[in-house]
């Protein structure tokens, strides 16, 4: 099993969720977030102030997935997620261990 992490930007959701389900995934948690990552913010102008925006509103997106669907959804995420401009995001991929579903006590890829 693999858990993907998914950070895009918030209007990609849709897009997103239904590129996985296009492919067969079901199930994600999905997180509001700040971050900046090289686009380090912008300036706003308020009130005739000017001010710095470091933290962009972002959405993460967590699955745990079976190995072999992983290239598939990161595939998914990736056309779904692209816009071509600068914090369309990233991808982190982890090893999962283990996985319970808490309802009936199935084990590993059951519990998916």
């Amino acid at each position: 099993m693999k858990k993907l992490e998914a950070i895009v930007k918030p209007f990609k959701l849709d897009d997103v969720k239904e590129a996985l389900h296009s492919i067969g995934l079901q199930g994600m948690t999905v997180v509001e977030a700040k971050g900046f990552g090289r686009q380090r913010g912008h300036t706003e102008l308020y009130r005739g102030a000017e001010y710095v925006v470091d933290f962009l509103p972002k959405l993460k997106i967590e699955l745990i997935i079976p190995d072999a669907d992983v290239e598939k959804a990161v595939e998914a995420i990736s056309k779904a997620a692209q816009t071509g401009k600068i914090g369309d995001g990233k991808i982190f991929i982890s090893d999962m261990t283990d996985a319970v579903r808490i309802r009936t006590g199935e084990r590993g890829d059951l519990a998916l």
